[in-house]
């Protein structure tokens, strides 16, 4: 098996896993987002070069806007100058891939500072999908390729699969190796259509603030044991 290089993981549950308790929905939230360092030293530890994180897609504008603003707030929560400290020592870089123009300011601010702090860091890439939805990163590839066949930049006929990559959110990174949702739901809900081509989905029932270490080593485990032959067979 090829070694797992780009871990996807949809970080699905918090608001059920927050009821189960009787609690808000918010309080869900503000666990799952709290191990978000975490998660990343846990991948470290199992050599995982590249980290896609799901926070908030395109759609999830439809919640109540208690949740939504609550949501809004914890990138200047997680990525606090003091928090900032312990990615750049431990070598982790934040790449923000998502909308930019919808967000309040100050959650723009937050994550394009993580962005400017982190970005001589190498040891790990962690795009951080906020106000992302596939479907809207395809419209934005497009917009870019047809200004640059405007500008001049290349012909209608150097579009290829590359050109289209090189154009995503997620272009300083490989196709996604291995995805984990959590949270119960078998479904990708529009995230990374394009990147997820040949990776390989796992999907458990633990919602996200329940998942651990060891939740991820099991995880992994299972895609260790999978054959991936990109189309292939044996012979």
């Amino acid at each position: 098996m090829k070694q797992l290089n780009h871990l996807g993981i949809i970080l699905d549950g918090n608001g059920r896993w927050a009821q189960k308790l009787n609690k808000d929905r918010t309080f869900g939230h503000k666990q799952g987002m709290n191990k978000i360092f975490d998660t990343i030293k846990w991948c470290q530890a199992e050599n995982i070069a590249y980290v896609t994180l799901f926070c908030f897609s395109t759609e999830n504008w439809n919640r109540p806007v208690k949740e939504v603003d609550y949501l809004m707030k914890f990138p200047g929560q997680i990525f606090s100058d003091k928090e900032l400290k312990k990615y750049i020592a431990n070598g982790i870089r934040i790449i923000w891939v998502g909308r930019r123009t919808k967000v309040p300011k100050k959650t723009r601010q937050a994550l394009e500072n993580a962005e400017s702090k982190t970005e001589q860091q190498t040891k790990t890439i962690v795009n951080l999908a906020l106000d992302y939805g596939s479907g809207e990163e395809l419209v934005s590839a497009v917009t870019k390729i047809c200004q640059g066949i405007l500008q001049q930049k290349f012909e209608l006929n150097d579009i290829n699969q590359d050109l289209i990559y090189n154009n995503l959110y997620t272009c300083a990174s490989p196709p996604i190796d291995f995805l984990i949702r959590t949270g119960g739901e078998q479904r990708l809900s529009n995230f990374m259509l394009l990147q997820l081509g040949y990776a390989e989905l796992y999907f458990t029932k633990i919602y996200w603030p329940d998942f651990d270490a060891i939740a991820l080593k099991t995880a992994i485990a299972d895609y260790y044991a999978r054959d991936r032959r990109f189309g292939r067979i044996e012979v």
